[in-house]
């Protein structure tokens, strides 16, 4: 009996064994699906819907239309395209429909008039569901193929850039180009540096698919609704832009020089009229390039020796803390001796009593120095600071160079006096521009700008608002350095930038170039620059010529000041400003039978 219920015992302690084995099974089988519920559910979820999506949506994506870039013209006022879209035809083969792939091969090659060996080599992929054949075809070759009904052939239409205004500044506008995803963008110039407003934002639709891919014309569908690009207004005149373009490529071509770039500004606002360099590069062939830094905008991005146009920075300086007067006199002697270095004038010459108007006109280095002395190494270094020079300007165009004044810091008194007239420093085209602006502008120093307005694609826009980013000088010594400088275009070397009728300020500088490598500058290297503006009471423009390295003369007075002036009396008539004083058309200058040899800058 014992026996008995020694085994009975024994039997139910087995099953509840067993019931407690297999509720913990049940009780970890069913953590592991909550778990694994929880991360397909919630961790994992975007995951699979994605691929769900992929499986039972079809998505195409709805591509929006790119923003134009457009220019000015006061003629008649109206906007122009500079950059806009066109429709354009793709060529493309699907050689795993072509049954004589290599006849299909010579009679396309023939229509589209291109190489057979490469279409060959292309359609011989036997499996190759897609082979472009040609991009940018023409209409009329497009409607040839299609006649012709070529087998494993197709089309498809897209959308191309197309630059209407030919020679007006690839440097300027930039171009389109495929990307590191293959998506065409924006680069260099407007199309790069404004590319995400230009570019807009992509649309899609989602709808459902069959098991064959083919769209559910009753299934769901969802539009996302994109943004086409925003238009954007420049403030580049177009007629002021081809008279620019179209003189400096002459003037490079004449005088066999290197390269040159003119700008012009409203001095009032910072706005910029006009923008042009050469040689420069058609955006539709912008493959064409010899090397990427023909890309680069030399205006806002090349930082060079100024030369002696940067002397009306130091007289202003000078008159601005009252340390001179346009009457106020020294002694020239011709040349300095400062560090162990001896600095000339540029025509060799001891002038002896000179006032501070004869230096500006005259162009004599002595002088500068002169004045850089009155005002100490650190005030004078402030001065040029204030001006802007050292640091990038705020253009809205990159890449742009900030110069280097660093030389100004630096122990001995060499190197501020050299900078005093423009040597041993670098600025760019853009920032001596906008400081001679300043002076035209009653000392008042603008943010240049080149973007008069941006157009939203729903309808409201945004404009550029006229920025005042210092007072380097007081209005008193822009007035005073502005008539020296006047002096300069009718009595100096600046006699060629006149316009007649008018009263044009300006100063030249000639600017030797320093050696790549070792120290010292190039021999017979120069570059030749006139910056001004008119009129003088009143300036309604402020304009920047450079020339580099020209052939066959030596000094601005030769290269820049010429073209200075046939661009300056171009302007003022086309922008209707009426003659200021009478004037009799002046006798051709004379000019020495050859370049005078000196040590400096002119």
């Amino acid at each position: 009996m014992g026996r008995r219920e020694y085994h009975m015992a024994g039997g139910e302690h087995s099953k509840k064994g067993r019931y407690l084995v297999v509720s913990f099974f049940f009780v970890v089988l069913g953590t592991a699906l909550v778990s694994k519920l929880a991360q397909l559910q919630i961790f994992d979820y975007q995951v699979f819907e994605a691929r769900a999506s992929n499986q039972h949506d079809l998505v195409a994506e709805i591509e929006p239309v790119r923003g134009r870039i457009l220019v000015q013209d006061r003629s008649d006022g109206q906007l122009y395209p500079l950059a806009t879209n066109r429709e354009a035809w793709t060529v493309y083969a699907v050689p795993r429909e072509m049954k004589e792939p290599e006849k299909t091969a010579r009679d396309l090659a023939e229509v589209l008039e291109t190489d057979v060996d490469i279409l060959t080599t292309k359609f011989l992929k036997k499996d190759d569901p897609y082979e472009v054949v040609m991009k940018d075809v023409p209409i009329e070759k497009v409607e040839a193929v299609q006649s012709a009904d070529f087998e494993g052939i197709h089309f498809s239409r897209v959308t191309a850039r197309l630059y209407p205004e030919k020679n007006v500044s690839g440097q300027l506008i930039g171009f389109v180009g495929p990307g590191n995803d293959g998506v065409l963008t924006g680069k260099y110039g407007v199309e790069g540096n404004f590319n995400d407003l230009l570019a807009g934002k992509a649309g899609q639709i989602v709808g459902e698919k069959d098991a064959s891919g083919r769209r559910i014309a009753m299934g769901d569908e969802q539009v996302q609704t994109g943004m086409d690009g925003a238009d954007i207004v420049l403030t580049i005149d177009r007629a002021i832009q081809y008279e620019a373009c179209s003189r400096i490529r002459k003037a490079v071509e004449q005088h066999g020089a290197d390269s040159g770039s003119i700008v012009i500004m409203e001095p009032k606002t910072g706005a910029i009229l006009g923008m042009c360099s050469s040689p420069d590069f058609d955006p539709t062939e912008y493959g064409k390039v010899n090397t990427i830094s023909d890309l680069n905008n030399p205006v806002t991005f090349t930082a060079y020796e100024p030369g002696s146009i940067f002397k009306a920075m130091t007289l202003s300086a000078g008159l601005d803390a009252q340390k001179i007067s346009p009457d106020t006199t020294y002694n020239d002697t011709g040349a300095e001796e400062i560090d162990d270095f001896t600095v000339r004038n540029s025509d060799g010459k001891a002038n002896g009593i000179q006032t501070m108007k004869e230096v500006l006109v005259k162009s004599l280095n002595t002088g500068t120095i002169f004045v850089q002395r009155q005002l100490g190494k650190d005030l004078f270094r402030k001065y040029i600071e204030a001006f802007g020079f050292g640091k990038k300007t705020g253009f809205e165009l990159t890449p742009e160079g900030a110069g280097n004044i660093e030389s100004l810091s630096r122990k001995g008194d060499i190197f501020a006096a050299t900078g005093s007239y423009g040597q041993g420093l670098t600025v760019t085209p853009l920032q001596i521009l906008t400081a001679y602006g300043a002076l035209a502008n009653g000392g008042s120093l603008m943010r240049p700008y080149i973007v008069q307005e941006i157009i939203y694609a729903d309808g409201t826009s945004e404009k550029t608002r006229p920025e005042v980013v210092g007072n380097p000088v007081s209005s008193r010594a822009s007035r005073l350095v502005t008539g020296m400088m006047v002096a300069v275009v009718e009595e100096g070397h600046g006699s060629r930038a006149s316009v007649p009728g008018y009263w044009v300020a300006g100063k030249t500088g000639t600017a030797q170039v320093p050696k790549k490598t070792g120290r010292g500058y190039e021999e017979n290297i120069t570059i030749g620059s006139f910056v001004g503006y008119a009129p003088a009471s009143d300036p309604a423009f402020v304009m920047i010529v450079k020339i580099d390295n020209p052939k066959d003369v030596q000094w601005a007075e030769s290269s820049a000041a010429p073209l200075f002036g046939v661009m300056a009396e171009f302007l003022l008539r086309y922008l209707g400003v009426p003659p200021e004083r009478d004037f009799t058309p002046p006798l051709p200058p004379t000019l020495p039978q050859s370049d005078p040899v000196s040590s400096g800058t002119e």
